[in-house]
């Protein structure tokens, strides 16, 4: 069963080959450096992999002790319940390294601290029941003397109040630098169903307890202090104030059964600004209370603590080899050859590699389709030597017509030496004979001679698309050449050429004058126009399809003018078809 529409209907590019080698080698040369490059991204991004992120879960364990004197309690010992803080966060752990204590404080009535604004000078100066933000307590209503000069707002609250608010230097626990912590990092790829850890399966409790990360990078038991400096910071200034410093646990896998790795990689970075907020809140601290009960009377040790707090943050992917992301790369990528396609087509197109190779070029890969009402002609004079695409106008004269382009002629070989072995032999070529049968062309009277008429033997047309003479600048006709009696005229050649056409046709009689007279003009087109050029059509000269119609007149008078995809022969005559 037929097929029909566009189901059945197969399209393909139009391919045009030229045979040089430095465009081959070009070719095979770009397409090669084009193949290393995709070969090194194909291994430099494991585009090869299907990858999956990490998902991973994070504990720590904080090991040291610090001897301090707090003024006024004594000499204290701090063990991690001491600088590890009332909880620990996810993620994170927080180790103590300066303090402010107030001891013995008690539920009672004192005086408020004096800062800026709290200063009084009567009871009408302290608003009962009154608090801002800064305030230790609620105000009773009364004023009352903090020390010898100063008076202030009579509050309810733990007494005695803070008074301290910077921390002491140098840093009460910088004996914290020696701490030690065990990160425990479990982690998992889902998508490969791969789980890990960073204490690997030979690291042993001989090795946890000896291993130094300054000789082992993939040690998990970290000092501080070092921590601290490899985040680019000094423990010292750090511990005052506090600070935020981030852990950053970097798992880069590849699951591959050839190339297995999948090991921890460490950095720190500190994460809190420290100069731009100096001013502002600077540091990490916090306040805890130790409760005990003296005599029945309940009271509290207010720590304002300072320290590091210490953020696990935990990133990474893993990569294994898929088929399907393989396939996926490799299509991607084929686009990629066409920038050789590219840079070739330039090359030619801008005439930097051959001006003839690449009109060529352009003729045999660009079909082009032109539009019925944008007609292109060509012209060929017999005063130059190449040929002329002009748009026809319905206005203006086709001889006054500006070119959009100008092609050298291409001559048409095999029809030349068709015709010449055509020609019977002891014809003369005598550039001085006279043509036969008194049929030189007479001038144009003056009068009826047009205006763009250069050669004097053109007639007047009402048609501007027929205005065209056989010179560009005045001179003699191209009708009066012998060549043109020979060619064009010569009815021995022209009965020739239409049985060369058509062999078992019969011979032309007398009145069949219309295939000579349209052989004649493609003989007059393959002459002077040699191959025409693509999607255009030969334009004959007014004094040359003069000629022609008078030596091959048609009975009536009328003519329906030449088209040249029409090939007129013996046997169209002889059924009536011209």
């Amino acid at each position: 069963m037929p097929c029909c529409g566009v189901l059945c209907q197969y399209e393909t590019n139009k391919l045009v080959r030229i045979q040089s080698v430095r465009l081959g080698s070009l070719k095979w040369s770009l397409n090669g450096a084009i193949l290393l490059f995709i070969c090194i991204m194909l291994l430099w991004n494991k585009s090869y992999q299907q990858f999956d992120l990490v998902v991973s879960s994070v504990t720590t364990k904080v090991k040291g002790v610090a001897q301090t004197q707090l003024p006024g309690v004594g000499d204290v010992v701090w063990d991690v319940v001491d600088y590890s803080g009332p909880s620990q966060e996810k993620n994170s752990f927080f180790v103590v390294t300066n303090v402010l204590v107030t001891k013995n404080q008690k539920q009672g009535k004192c005086p408020e601290v004096p800062l800026k604004g709290r200063l009084c000078r009567t009871d009408k100066d302290c608003e009962k029941g009154g608090w801002d933000q800064q305030s230790h307590g609620i105000k009773t209503g009364s004023c009352g003397k903090f020390d010898v000069l100063r008076k202030t707002c009579e509050v309810s609250a733990w007494c005695p109040v803070e008074t301290k608010t910077s921390p002491p230097r140098p840093a009460m626990l910088a004996a914290a630098e020696n701490f030690t912590v065990l990160i425990k990092n479990n982690i998992r790829f889902p998508a490969f169903n791969y789980i890990r850890r960073n204490i690997l399966p030979n690291m042993n409790d001989a090795y946890l307890r000896s291993c130094q990360r300054g000789g082992d990078s993939l040690c998990p038991i970290f000092r501080l202090g070092d921590m601290v400096r490899e985040a680019g910071e000094k423990f010292s200034e750090i511990a005052v104030e506090g600070g935020v410093i981030g852990i950053l646990i970097k798992w880069d896998c590849n699951l591959d059964w050839l190339m297995h790795r999948c090991l921890p990689r460490y950095s720190f970075r500190r994460l809190d600004e420290k100069e731009s907020n100096r001013t502002l809140y600077p540091g990490l601290n916090f306040r805890y209370a130790k409760y005990n009960t003296v005599n029945g009377v309940e009271e509290r040790m207010l720590y304002k603590a300072f320290g590091i707090r210490f953020d696990v943050m935990v990133f990474g992917q893993a990569g294994k080899f898929s088929f399907i992301q393989l396939i996926i790369y490799i299509g991607s990528t084929l686009s990629y050859y066409a920038l050789t396609t590219l840079m070739i087509d330039w090359l030619i197109g801008t005439r930097c590699y051959s001006a003839d190779v690449g009109q060529n070029y352009s003729e045999k890969k660009v079909e082009s389709v032109q539009d019925k009402q944008k007609c292109i002609l060509c012209v060929s004079y017999v005063d130059e030597n190449n040929i002329r695409l002009v748009k026809s106008s319905q206005k203006r004269s086709l001889q006054d017509i500006t070119p959009i382009s100008v092609q050298s002629h291409k001559e048409d070989a095999g029809h030349l030496r068709a015709v010449l072995c055509l020609i019977q032999p002891g014809v003369s070529m005598d550039q001085n004979a006279q043509p036969p049968f008194g049929h030189k062309p007479e001038p144009t009277t003056k009068s009826r001679r047009p205006t763009w008429c250069k050669c004097a033997h053109c007639i007047p047309s009402s048609l501007p698309q027929e205005e065209l003479c056989c010179r560009r600048s005045d001179g003699a006709c191209i009708t009066s050449s012998p060549l043109f009696e020979q060619l064009v005229l010569s009815r021995s050649l022209l009965e020739a050429v239409l049985l060369y056409r058509d062999p078992l046709s019969a011979p032309a009689g007398p009145s069949c004058t219309a295939a000579l007279r349209h052989c004649a003009y493609s003989q007059y087109i393959s002459w002077r126009f040699g191959i025409p050029p693509t999607d255009s059509q030969p334009a004959i000269p007014s004094c040359c399809m003069c000629r022609v119609r008078g030596e091959y007149p048609s009975p009536d008078g009328k003519y329906s003018g030449f088209r040249p995809v029409r090939i007129a022969s013996m046997q169209a005559c002889a059924n009536g078809e011209l």
